[in-house]
């Protein structure tokens, strides 16, 4: 499977996740939400970033528990649950969002 983005064909896993992490850029994210029929707000963007940050410290992508408390660790509490993750990224928090970082399917996902 592939995506175009700009004029260049990126490889996806037939779930939509980049083969080559590599390749990810802000265009891809916003091509993966629109197929979702998403925009990427601010909100989005932040844990985006984060996930990101989370991918380059431990290399492993979390599961939305892990992702949940870190996340409200670093960001506050208001952010740190699932209420307000999953009206960012209403099919599942950690797979939905790691796919738009560009990350693997997060651990413990099916």
């Amino acid at each position: 499977m592939a995506i175009e983005v700009n004029g260049k064909t990126i490889e996806t896993d037939e779930e939509g996740y980049l083969i080559n992490l590599a390749e990810w850029n802000e265009d891809i994210a916003k091509i993966l939400a629109a197929e979702d029929e998403l925009s990427i707000t601010d909100n989005h963007w932040e844990v985006i970033k984060f996930l990101r940050d989370y991918y380059d410290e431990y290399q492993i992508a979390p599961a939305v528990r892990v992702l949940t408390k870190a996340i409200g660790k670093k960001l506050g509490p208001e952010k740190g649950n699932s209420k307000y993750l999953y009206e960012l990224f209403p099919y599942g928090p950690a797979k939905q969002a790691c796919r738009y970082a560009g990350l693997p399917k997060p651990t413990g996902c099916v």
